[in-house]
């Protein structure tokens, strides 16, 4: 096995590299806040790209392939602000709580990551302070600057297999606590993509760590978005999906309202 050099406090980020975590289109207007916690394939020089192999710097692994990219898409459309993560999920995954093994993956699916094997406290107390913490920290400023709560929805894409297992769903809209944003998007689903609630994953997998701070602690209406990668492999189809899903939202939301009247 590759050994990668672990300094005991390390500086994973500096202020030449990048910022945890970034907000696009800031002022938008609409009442929809967009976050996209898997967009970034960044890895610190610092942690020597954590030893990953080759094949694997730049899989599915390291980020969620198209997520970024349909989320700007999204946010152009509706006119929405959108956090976005700067930082690899390998180096820490902002959708899960310090608390989690998944937090900081020794292996994910065929993926071997050296450079989290065997983390003292202090590695991963630095990976908490410098990439979880100023993520949660900008999303919470964000959602304190609305006038009114927003609806708040997290982008994602997931790979067409796992473990071999050839995945069928195209779109996957999974829920928290609050099921009715997901529920009305399902029932405005577009006859083109196979859509199905709660799949490839469910809260029950510990995916939903994001809503559950943010949006079901401020009791927003809220949903989680899967896409297969391979529905985001060009930019046309990433327009697509931005279409298909902001008509989705916007039909799901208007349904919500008039459901509250």
């Amino acid at each position: 096995m590759l050994r990668v050099s672990k300094p005991e406090n390390p500086l994973i980020l500096t202020s030449e590299s990048t910022p945890a975590a970034r907000i696009v289109n800031p002022n938008g207007a609409a009442g929809i806040f967009l976050v996209c916690e898997h967009a970034s394939s960044f890895i610190s020089s610092s942690l020597n790209e954590l030893g990953l192999a080759p094949q694997d710097r730049y899989s599915h692994a390291v980020w969620d392939i198209g997520a970024e990219a349909l989320a700007r898409a999204m946010a152009d459309t509706l006119d929405a602000p959108l956090a976005v993560s700067c930082v690899s999920r390998l180096v820490y995954d902002c959708n899960r709580p310090p608390e989690s093994k998944d937090a900081i993956p020794e292996r994910t699916e065929s993926v071997d990551v050296p450079g989290n094997k065997s983390l003292g406290p202090a590695e991963r107390a630095a990976r908490v302070s410098q990439v979880y913490d100023p993520f949660h920290s900008l999303v919470s400023e964000k959602l304190d600057s609305f006038a009114s709560p927003p609806i708040f929805v997290t982008i994602h894409s997931f790979t067409p297999s796992w473990f071999g297992k050839i995945r069928p769903v195209e779109l996957g809209l999974l829920h928290d606590k609050n099921a009715c944003l997901a529920n009305a998007m399902l029932r405005h689903s577009d006859p083109s993509l196979r859509t199905e609630l709660n799949q490839p994953y469910s809260a029950a997998d510990g995916v939903t760590h994001t809503l559950a701070r943010h949006a079901e602690a401020r009791e927003l209406h809220n949903v989680m978005i899967e896409v297969r990668n391979d529905l985001l492999d060009h930019q046309a189809n990433i327009d697509r999906i931005s279409g298909i899903l902001c008509k989705m939202l916007l039909a799901a939301v208007e349904c919500e309202k008039g459901s509250n009247r």
